[in-house]
């Protein structure tokens, strides 16, 4: 272990003594499928056209190049079984959930909806085995935290870093998992599904009075105030995070990286600028690359009123992992 290391103070050093945990001579590895993005009615709130642009954007600017992106297949009934109960299944492949339940989740509901998410939540496991390999990876979609076992919230129809995280366990690919949730929703479908399991800590930072109004609990929950700036969130992260993960010892994490905090957000309430936003992840990031932990990540919401503000915050959570990792 090398945990004195400071990523900012010699980054070539640093790159040199990574490379004997992770094989940083490969490339960063991101989940993508046409599939993620879903038709949606014309007005819909639900920026879904970002899992079409995000990675245009990507390969545009050079940052990423094709042969990083692989295309995920999709999940088994066996391994949804893992996290989703039988009776929810049964409803998402019959097409019989009731129009309460559809409307919980915020999506028309078709079956190429519960196929998109199997493919995405397929991904997100994907990432996990191969940040194992050399640090990280990401899901150009995924975060979709307010599943529960049973049903599905928030425009999320299966929890894919809580199926990850329990397919990683089953199969003894991880035994210890932290859970960085830092959308600014609070992550209830993850804190209730892993409420009595002691492998999995569960960290939601999130904006104290947004959605959902009836909060579960998490391992560690913290919720801020309205109109949060850059300084107090950034703060109190970094007063957090690094000794919750020397405390926790994980050797695996998931960060889930929604854009909503940004100060343009149409439903985040929390005030950070996009350089603000950037700050979070290259934190994040330094402190899982310190400490040899892999960490694979999913892009959570984002709800700002002009596009490019969304596509600019995920855009820069890759940037900052290929800096730090490669």
């Amino acid at each position: 272990m090398i945990p004195h290391l400071v990523v900012g103070s010699n980054t070539h050093l640093f790159k040199l003594a990574l490379a004997k945990f992770w094989d940083v001579t490969l490339m960063m590895k991101i989940a993508f499928s046409p599939v993620y993005k879903y038709s949606l009615p014309e007005g819909h709130r639900f920026p879904m056209i970002k899992y079409e642009l995000l990675p245009q954007q990507l390969l545009h600017e050079g940052t990423v190049t094709e042969d990083q992106f692989f295309h995920p297949d999709q999940l088994t009934q066996e391994e949804l079984l893992t996290t989703h109960t039988a009776a929810f299944l049964s409803k998402l492949n019959t097409q019989t959930l009731t129009k309460k339940e559809s409307r919980q989740i915020g999506f028309p509901m078709t079956m190429a909806l519960v196929e998109r998410g199997k493919h995405i939540a397929k991904g997100t496991y994907l990432c996990a085995k191969f940040a194992k390999e050399h640090g990280v990876a990401l899901n150009i979609a995924g975060g979709t935290h307010h599943s529960f076992a049973d049903r599905g919230e928030g425009f999320c129809v299966f929890n894919d870093i809580a199926i990850a995280a329990n397919l990683m366990l089953l199969r003894k690919e991880a035994k210890s998992i932290l859970i960085v949730d830092l959308d600014v929703h609070q992550g209830n479908g993850t804190a209730h599904i892993f409420s009595n399991e002691p492998r999995v800590f569960t960290f939601s930072m999130h904006g104290e009075k947004n959605y959902p109004v009836r909060k579960e609990m998490s391992d560690l929950d913290i919720g801020l105030p309205d109109n949060t700036e850059d300084q107090l969130y950034l703060d109190t992260l970094e007063e957090v995070l690094p000794s919750l993960i020397d405390q926790q010892k994980p050797d695996m994490i998931f960060y889930l990286a929604g854009v909503d905090p940004l100060a343009c957000d149409k439903l985040g309430r929390l005030s950070l600028s996009l350089n603000g936003l950037k700050e979070r992840d290259r934190m994040v990031f330094e402190a899982c690359c310190s400490r040899q932990i892999p960490v694979a990540v999913a892009m959570g919401g984002g709800y700002s009123k002009e596009l490019k503000n969304i596509i600019e915050g995920h855009a820069n959570t890759f940037r900052i992992a290929n800096d730090i990792f490669f």
